[in-house]
């Protein structure tokens, strides 16, 4: 049950809530549709970021949604359980990982994203790439808090990006 009462749109309770301010769910609906829709991020990369945000996040809605072409592409369950445990991963490349690691650091310790940590990331990722993974990043934190600090529940349907 969310934290936010609101009348239900059909659309589900991780829509819901957000209606109550039309204009701004519109922005957030952008957001989503602009990341998603011009990320140049290979499928397994983007959501080997995307799910170690969901996971530190512990928003119920980003832990079930899973990528629409995923499965064709290597973004299967076993993959999703190999990002869980990204450092130990012998199944994850090592660019995957380290965008599980950019994740990790963006959502828990931004801060110590130090010289030597970018080193590795020019390393691997051109500039366009970084900015993508540090746009996706950014959209997947607070997207994902959000709803977590609201409560909503992961829909009946999966949640196909």
């Amino acid at each position: 049950m969310p934290r936010i009462d609101a009348p239900q749109s059909g659309m589900g309770e991780h829509i819901d809530w957000a209606l109550l301010r039309p204009n701004m769910a519109v922005g957030m609906g952008k957001l989503s549709e602009a990341v998603y829709g011009n990320t140049q991020l290979p499928v397994r990369e983007r959501e080997a970021a995307r799910f170690t945000i969901a996971m530190i996040n512990d928003c119920a809605v980003c832990r079930d949604t899973r990528a629409k072409d995923g499965h064709d592409l290597g973004a299967d369950e076993p993959f999703y359980a190999e990002v869980t445990d990204w450092r130990a991963s012998t199944q994850l490349s090592d660019r995957e990982k380290l965008a599980a690691e950019f994740a990790e650091r963006f959502a828990l310790d931004h801060l110590a994203m130090d010289d030597a940590f970018w080193g590795r990331l020019h390393a691997a990722f051109s500039e366009d790439e970084l900015a993508d993974l540090t746009i996706c990043c950014g959209m997947f934190l607070g997207m994902g808090r959000t709803l977590a600090v609201v409560g909503v529940a992961a829909p009946e349907e999966r949640i196909l990006v």
